[in-house]
């Protein structure tokens, strides 16, 4: 943490916070540590994907039991699907740490706000489509294939997964809470299996991932009250609105 101030450290807390909240709130929000990490610190791609990772591991697991907690990994649907993610992370995740190697500043910047407008963007489609008569469960083959390219997505740039299956899931006919602790599952997975990686390659920064992730595990109890006891549309759109705004600046500052 040397060479970073405390105002910088403060605002790495703060990103670890309201991505804890969005985490289990709407979803995304997991992206907001590796956004934080990659333009307040001179850390590589490989170790802000890292270190970004490495805490989703803490959160991921608080998260599921939050969410086993009030029922929705009881259901035999939702379980199943929980599965089917959560293997399929262990092919993809590996594939998306390989690939980060290979990865410019610029190349993850791109990459990065790619993954953030998709995000936003599926949050918005989501908010404005009309909702369906019938909520259901997507079929296993369509689930594995969700689940595989979201763990490769993650894998590069250091989320943890919800960010992206959450609005996907939902998109797919699956029920809001349900694809929420769904997506925690699989999370534990794509971070353990991304730290294993990075931490192969000595691309994680300890003292940095606890200023983060710490905050962070906090913030999942709050978005996790938020998601059971709230009206979340506000929350939602303050959030497209943040990961919008930031794209330009990731895509430009590699």
């Amino acid at each position: 943490m040397s060479g970073l101030s405390a105002g910088t450290l403060a605002l790495l807390a703060l990103f670890g916070f309201v991505g804890g909240v969005g985490i289990t709130a709407l979803g995304p929000g997991g992206v907001l540590p590796t956004i934080g990490l990659f333009a307040l610190t001179p850390l590589s791609p490989g170790a802000v994907a890292g270190t970004a990772i490495v805490t989703h591991v803490a959160t991921g697991t608080l998260a599921t039991v939050a969410y086993t907690r009030s029922g929705q990994l009881r259901e035999r649907h939702t379980r199943r699907t929980a599965v089917l993610l959560a293997t399929s992370a262990v092919l993809g995740t590996p594939a998306g740490v390989a690939l980060n190697t290979l990865v410019s500043d610029r190349t993850f910047g791109v990459v990065l706000g790619i993954l953030v407008a998709a995000a936003a963007l599926l949050m918005w489609h989501r908010e404005h489509r009309r909702p369906a008569a019938t909520r259901t469960h997507p079929p296993a083959p369509l689930v594995v294939g969700t689940g595989f390219a979201v763990a490769l997505a993650s894998g590069i740039v250091g989320i943890g997964g919800p960010m992206l299956t959450v609005p996907l899931l939902i998109a797919l006919g699956m029920p809001t809470l349900e694809s929420l602790a769904a997506a925690q599952a699989q999370s534990i997975v794509i971070a353990s299996m991304g730290t294993i990686g990075y931490l192969a390659h000595g691309m994680i920064a300890w003292p940095l991932a606890a200023v983060v992730g710490i905050p962070e595990l906090a913030g999942v109890l709050l978005g996790w009250r938020i998601a059971h006891a709230l009206p979340t549309r506000t929350l939602k759109l303050a959030l497209i609105i943040t990961l919008l705004a930031l794209v330009p600046y990731l895509i430009l500052h590699g």
